[in-house]
């Protein structure tokens, strides 16, 4: 498991990429739909901006990588309170659970493509 983007949710994407990449210096590095991946130059450090427009069930959290989302939710299902079960992304699947605290971890893998985006 490794960190694969910093999740945020905007109510505003333009307001947010004017302050993200236009004044912190992050560079768009793609962009699908109305979410858009920054990475702030020479790091591996990546945001992902994501529209929610108002949905306030959406928190800002981490997107942790996995080899298989589906072999993790397996081996951890009757450990960790899933809210999200897995289901399929354009690059491959995703879900998410809670930590002790309440705060949403997301879960992706690659297994739709070969390439990450940017």
């Amino acid at each position: 498991m490794r960190l694969e983007f910093v999740y945020l949710p905007v109510n505003d994407l333009e307001a947010a990429l004017a302050l993200y990449r236009d004044r912190l210096g992050f560079e768009e590095a793609w962009r699908a739909g109305e979410t858009v991946g920054l990475v702030l130059p020479d790091t591996n450090v990546r945001l992902l901006l994501d529209l929610v427009a108002g949905d306030r069930s959406l928190t800002a959290g981490p997107f942790f990588l996995v080899e298989s989302v589906d072999a993790f939710y397996a081996a951890n299902k009757d450990l960790l309170r899933f809210v999200e079960e897995p289901r399929d992304i354009s690059p491959g699947r995703f879900a998410v659970f809670e930590d002790t605290s309440g705060n949403r971890i997301r879960i992706m893998d690659r297994t739709a493509s070969e390439e990450p985006p940017g």
